[in-house]
């Protein structure tokens, strides 16, 4: 018997989904609400290098060869430090997140890992922190900085910080290590790898988390006013928001410093916070699917 020939597969096109309407709706309002939100921003730092008739002349033009100027930098620059408050501004937050991640990881992975009596009790108290405000506590954390003499450094700033971020960072962080399978700890330690070593391998496997810690710290960490007016008032200890605040009482008639201001002390915070937030929405996404 002759065999007949193949016949040849014909391939068939995928049929393409064209979104509906819900869906197109939901992208235009997110896309105006962006734009929304954004429009204040890109105005501000615009309008900071302009001088200050074409900030009220036209408000809304980009600034040209006539209308550009640094003027309210130099302004800025020349009569406060500035560049200090920055530095301070970023030493307090870098050292802060630094040290939220290591004793909430740490903190998260005992919790995770070992089982003792007082492992809910403890998990509980730690809890109540997100709840409870840090503020309310503001007269008992200046006497107790006043007793350690730690008023107008900004170690004070980043130990209150620390204890603020810590309770968040440790009910994240447990429950996406609670998620990882036990087996590649059992398997570690039948290897001889230390606690400490079978720690720091478990890490790299809740990313997302430390990522969306990270960047659900930063903002309130960089954003306050409340407690280095209290505790670090000090010229060599101001923040950037405390310094941007004294600086607009006294220039406020200029609003090319004032615009050169509010520029400088959002716009670190937002560069960090985009870097951040890939990892924000995947720690939330990953938490959610789990």
């Amino acid at each position: 018997m002759q065999r007949s020939p193949a016949l040849p597969q014909v391939k068939r096109p995928i049929p393409r989904r064209t979104p509906n309407a819900s869906v197109l709706f939901g992208h235009l309002f997110l896309i105006l609400y962006c734009a929304l939100a954004l429009f204040p921003i890109v105005l501000m730092i615009v309008n900071s290098f302009k001088d200050q008739l074409s900030i009220f002349g036209a408000p809304f033009a980009l600034p040209n060869a006539k209308t550009f100027t640094l003027d309210g930098y130099k302004t800025l620059f020349e009569g406060a430090n500035f560049g200090g408050y920055v530095l301070n501004s970023l030493l307090v937050t870098v050292t802060s997140l630094a040290l939220i991640l290591l004793t909430g990881s740490m903190a998260s992975f005992a919790l995770a890992e070992y089982r003792f009596r007082m492992s809910p009790l403890v998990a509980l108290y730690l809890s109540l922190g997100i709840m409870v405000p840090i503020r309310l506590g503001t007269v008992g954390i200046l006497n107790l900085a006043v007793g350690l003499h730690l008023v107008n450094t900004l170690w004070s700033l980043i130990l209150v910080y620390v204890a603020q971020g810590l309770p968040l960072a440790v009910f994240v962080l447990t429950a996406f290590m609670r998620q990882l399978p036990k087996d590649l700890k059992e398997a570690a330690r039948l290897d001889g790898a230390s606690e400490y070593r079978i720690y720091g391998l478990t890490l790299p496997l809740i990313r997302p988390a430390v990522g969306a810690v990270m960047a659900i710290s930063l903002i309130p960490v960089w954003n306050d006013l409340w407690f280095p007016l209290i505790l670090a008032p000090g010229e060599k200890t101001k923040t950037i928001v405390l310094g941007a605040s004294v600086f607009l009482g006294q220039y406020v008639n200029d609003y090319s410093a004032v615009l050169a201001a509010l520029t400088l002390a959002i716009l670190p915070a937002v560069l960090l916070y985009v870097l951040f937030s890939r990892q924000l929405i995947s720690g939330l996404t990953e938490g959610a699917v789990k």
